[in-house]
């Protein structure tokens, strides 16, 4: 009785330490899409996307809804998305996308990080010759001939489609987010989430022992409130 009990509340604070710090960073992806495209899902693919997206995370209704009225409050007139360059042993580069109310604390917070995990921060852009930056969309793996599928999608601006376990993973050009949003749904694919993504144009192997020398900064990074995304080079 006393294991279970203790099993269930370790299993019950592991998910309110996830939601600590996944619903602020998904209601925040929610607020910042709004912001930029409208309140209206069905007007704003990049908003659909942040939702389903929180959805999948099991994020409550209220908190999405106070998250798309915050767009037109006047706190989130100051929330801009930033993106800082950066580099770490074994020829690891990354790029950090942050949405913030604060750039100069956000800054501070990012090279902080870097520098405190044998990382180092660098000048805006420049890894932008490094990375291409794509519309990426994850689906539930539908009952259907994937190979049709992509030709039909292939119309709609897909450039590559990769079937994993349980999902399928759909890559198109910065250009092509609403045409592929939209190509999703008139397939009656379930979207799980959507979004724009720096992809390495070319990628590095490490092994265990290198991961180990550059995890603490991913996770430092990832950890960061106004940290959205954390992009690398590592295959």
């Amino acid at each position: 009785m006393g294991r279970a009990f203790e099993y269930r509340r370790a299993a019950k604070e592991a998910r309110w330490d996830k939601m600590s710090k996944v619903f602020p960073k998904l209601s925040k992806a929610i607020t910042v899409a709004a912001k930029e495209g409208g309140t209206d899902p069905d007007m704003n693919p990049k908003l659909r996307a942040a939702i389903a997206a929180a959805k999948a995370e099991n994020m409550p209704k209220d908190n999405i809804d106070s998250a798309i009225k915050r767009a037109n409050g006047k706190d989130s007139s100051d929330i801009k998305t930033i993106f800082y360059d950066g580099k770490a042993a074994h020829g690891t580069q990354i790029i950090v996308e942050c949405a913030t109310d604060n750039p100069t604390r956000t800054v501070a917070n990012v090279k902080a990080i870097f520098n405190k995990n044998g990382g180092e921060i660098l000048p805006s852009g420049s890894l932008s010759f490094m990375f291409s930056r794509k519309s990426v969309f994850e689906i539930v793996k539908p009952d259907c001939d994937l190979e049709e599928l992509e030709l039909n999608l292939i119309d709609f601006g897909l450039t590559e489609l990769e079937v994993e376990e349980d999902s399928v993973v759909i890559y198109g050009e910065y250009t092509s987010f609403g045409t592929l949003s939209e190509g999703i749904e008139k397939n009656g694919l379930e979207l799980k989430k959507g979004s724009l993504q720096y992809i390495p144009n070319s990628t590095i192997h490490l092994n265990e022992s290198e991961m180990v020398d550059i995890e603490k900064l991913l996770d430092k990074l990832e950890d960061d409130d106004d940290v959205q995304s954390v992009y690398t080079n590592i295959e």
